[in-house]
C-alpha cells in the first residue's frame, strides 16, 4: 500500500509540474508575441517620423534654393537691397 501511495503522488506531482511548464511557456509565448507587436509598432513609428524629417528637409532644401534664385536674379537685375529688403515691393 505504501507503494502504491508514493507512485500516486509522484505521478501527482509529474502532473503538476508539467501543467506549470505549459502555464509558463503559454506565458513566455504571450510575452514573446507582445513584444514582437511593440517592436513592429515601434519600428512603423521610426519609419513614419524619417519620411517625415526627410519630406520636410526637403521642403527646406526647395525654399532655400527658391530663396537663392530670387536673391541671385534681384542681384543681375540690380534690384536687390544691401540690407535684404526688397525693392519691388
Amino acid at each position: 500500500m505504501k507503494k502504491v501511495f508514493v507512485v500516486l503522488a509522484l505521478v501527482g506531482f509529474t502532473f503538476s509540474t508539467i501543467s506549470c511548464r505549459e502555464t509558463t511557456q503559454d506565458k513566455i509565448e504571450n510575452s514573446a508575441e507582445a513584444a514582437g507587436e511593440d517592436i513592429e509598432n515601434g519600428l512603423e513609428e521610426a519609419g513614419d517620423a524619417i519620411e517625415n524629417a526627410a519630406e520636410e528637409t526637403g521642403e527646406a532644401i526647395e525654399n532655400g534654393a527658391n530663396k537663392a534664385g530670387q536673391e541671385i536674379e534681384e542681384e543681375i537685375e540690380g534690384t536687390d537691397d544691401y540690407n535684404g529688403d526688397d525693392d519691388n515691393n
